[in-house]
């Protein structure tokens, strides 16, 4: 067998999908250079025959040994007998306490688990934790007690939402604000941006979707007025002589993200040198949460701290630059940086048991003023490999190669989004313990999660450093052991899980979501056949949510008036011939959906048809679907043609900086986004008639 047929072998064992289906149905092959470049990244170097063999080895020895924890479907029979003998002696411990004796059977299967939950079992010397899992994920159904349900929401960038008194950044008091408006006009949810923790000592990064961790919070979101309260607040404010840069930053129509990061850590840090001096009701509160978080947000507290310090003495922005005694979490270096800047960790625990607080808060306003599911995080899918999360699951992440997209209708370049991955085989090895934590901690202050690229459950793009985004390879996920853990986090939180299933999806994929009880993701945009004809609404699947647009894609305005074919064009990142046929195509698009808006009972033909017009039938036409739940974009519901971001562009386009017009205690009072709900909620009541 030749060196690269060997090559290949060690590329399947590893789950790398050496040939792989393209956009256009194109059968494509991964070069060998490729697949020694994500392999290296896999830690298993293959660049000579002996150093492929070995690997081969260790993935052999891997595979062979009993992980730590293994799931299975509720009422399913475990097979156990490629490591024990039949008629083995076990003892099952219940998550409920609840004790069981037995031997496994003739063929070394455990006999079924009735009840769903993380169990534990022995077996002689070995204790394993068994994953048992629900059917499906919660379903909207359950939450809303209606076999048929008819939900509606709205879609907001947190980020983006004004009140008085915010500094310049949407906070979680506007977002209370805006979810005691969205209750009262009987929206079921508010789906929101993400709210990952950044870097507080890099105020230039700030893209939502390239957190340093999806463990914890971007604390330039909190409101500490809600905690703490209003007076507090504004004493610090002054104190800090922060009044007339705290004016200015509110007024601005784009975040300065440097600017009011700057300010507002400075009000956080004043706000935590007041609490420390004891004293605040709340001090048992605080030392509560910061016992829970336990080691990962110690852990997370201290990365914050020590990369602050890079940054400020040696211009160190990732870890992987450190000195390498401080590279690891567990390390004594590491433990000393924490005894000597014991209060700068303090600090940024106290920050996150702001956010957190204020989080909590939220969705339970939503969830006492009648909302089924309240608050719909959005989980990203990945996050920064020089960041907070990689530092401290070094052994579960893959920080060295960045998650993106091949080539397809949407990017004809392919897309590389700089963030990392999980590793597999870490995953494997440490019981799923990194990604179990990420799904809690996001379902923590949330009725449900919406996942970006749920199509990660099954593979994943993973680029090799230094890499165009086409240099890539699909790599192989525990999809089954995945799923099972999802619906089990799900069912114990009560909480809707949505997957973002645009793009690139693998064939059979959809209906396995569905299976599961996921709700999968169609945007009115992209609801058309080869000919270019718009699905009827009675066409529409009733397992995916409905929207009119994403954060990626321009609002329904701005779709009307070509405003990202202008973006597009003026950033130069399309030529004048390409600009032109994409203007064309928007034409023929534009008339396609005119005519699928008439055929639904919008305006006719004939009738001349503005982009408020095209806006309020398309949130008819949307509540007319079969889906379960509609959420509307809060760009669409005021009628705004500009999008929250721009693929492909960093520094052109003003991507997560636009700031929303009105303050959000009057966000959907206005004639526009009064009547669109309106229009939306009657929609949805017939479509529920009609089921």
């Amino acid at each position: 067998m030749s060196n690269d047929e060997r090559l290949r072998t060690l590329a399947a064992a590893a789950g790398i999908a050496v040939d792989w289906v393209d956009a256009d149905g194109q059968p494509q092959k991964v070069t060998p250079e490729v697949l020694r470049r994500v392999l290296a990244g896999l830690e298993l170097p293959a660049d000579s025959a002996s150093q492929i063999e070995e690997s081969l080895k260790q993935l052999r020895q891997t595979s062979s040994e009993l992980p730590p924890l293994l799931t299975l479907e509720r009422q399913q029979r475990l097979d156990l007998s490629g490591h024990f003998a039949p008629g083995s002696a076990f003892e099952l411990v219940l998550e409920d306490g609840h004790r069981h004796s037995g031997r496994l059977d003739g063929q070394g299967c455990l006999p079924p688990i009735a009840q769903p939950g993380y169990h534990q079992l022995a077996i002689g010397e070995q204790l394993l934790t068994l994953a048992v899992a629900p059917p499906h994920c919660t379903g909207v159904d359950e939450l809303s007690g209606s076999p048929a349900p008819r939900l509606w929401g709205i879609a907001v960038q947190l980020y983006s939402l004004r009140r008085q008194g915010d500094g310049g950044i949407g906070d979680t008091q506007a977002l209370e604000t805006l979810v005691h408006q969205a209750a009262r006009q009987g929206a079921a949810g508010i789906a929101i941006s993400p709210l990952h923790a950044m870097f507080s000592a890099d105020n230039h990064r700030f893209s939502p979707y390239s957190p340093s961790s999806r463990l914890f919070y971007n604390v330039l979101h909190s409101a500490p007025g809600s905690i703490l309260g209003e007076r507090e607040v504004r004493t610090s404010i002054e104190a800090s002589g922060l009044t007339d840069e705290w004016q200015r930053l509110e007024q601005l129509d784009l975040i300065d993200w440097p600017a009011a990061a700057e300010a507002k850590l400075r009000l956080l840090r004043a706000l935590h040198a007041e609490f420390r001096h004891g004293g605040n009701p709340l001090e048992q509160d605080f030392a509560s949460f910061r016992r829970n978080g336990g080691e990962a947000l110690e852990n997370h507290c201290r990365f914050e701290a020590l990369h602050a310090y890079h940054v400020r003495h040696n211009g160190l922005y990732d870890w992987r630059q450190w000195d390498p005694a401080l590279r690891c979490p567990g390390s004594a270096a590491v433990a000393g940086f924490a005894r000597e800047y014991a209060d700068e960790i303090t600090f940024h625990a106290f920050a996150q048991w702001l956010i957190a607080r204020g989080l909590e808060r939220t969705q339970h306003a939503a969830c006492s003023a009648g909302m089924p599911i309240g608050l719909i995080a959005d989980l990203a899918v990945g996050a920064d490999g020089g960041g907070s999360q990689a530092w401290s699951r070094q052994a579960e992440l893959l920080s060295t190669l960045t998650v993106g997209a091949p080539p397809d209708a949407l990017n004809r370049s392919g897309q590389s989004w700089g963030v990392s991955a999980f590793s597999p085989s870490g995953l494997r090895q440490h019981g799923f313990h990194a990604y179990i934590e990420m799904l809690r901690a996001n379902l923590a202050h949330a009725g449900g999660i919406r996942i970006d690229h749920v199509m990660g459950l099954q593979r994943l793009w993973l680029i090799p450093p230094g890499g165009e985004q086409r240099d890539g390879a699909y790599l192989h996920y525990p999809q089954e052991d995945l799923m099972r853990l999802l619906a089990l986090e799900s069912w114990r939180h009560k909480a809707v899980i949505l997957g973002e299933d645009l793009g690139t999806v693998p064939e059979g994929f959809r209906p396995m979501l569905a299976e599961r009880g996921i709700l999968g993701m169609r945007v009115l945009l992209f609801e058309q056949n080869d000919e270019g004809r718009f699905s009827r609404p009675q066409e529409w699947p009733d397992n995916a949510l409905a929207t009119s647009t994403t954060h990626d894609l321009p609002t329904l305005a701005g779709w009307w008036q070509e405003r990202d074919i202008d973006w597009r064009s003026r950033l130069q990142l399309a030529d004048a011939e390409t600009t032109e046929a994409a203007r064309q195509t928007r034409r023929r698009e534009r008339q396609a959906l005119r005519e699928a808006l008439a055929d639904a009972g919008g305006p006719a033909l004939d009738q001349p048809l503005d982009s408020d017009g095209l806006i309020d039938a398309s949130v008819t036409f949307l509540g007319k679907t079969p889906a379960p739940l509609v959420l509307l974009p809060v760009e669409d519901a005021l009628g705004l043609d500009e999008q929250a971001n721009l693929p492909g562009t960093v520094d052109g386009h003003p991507n997560w900086r636009r700031r929303l017009p009105v303050e959000s205690d009057g966000l959907l009072d206005g004639a526009g986004p009064a009547r669109r709900l309106r229009l939306l909620k009657e929609a949805r009541a017939a479509s529920s008639r009609r089921s």
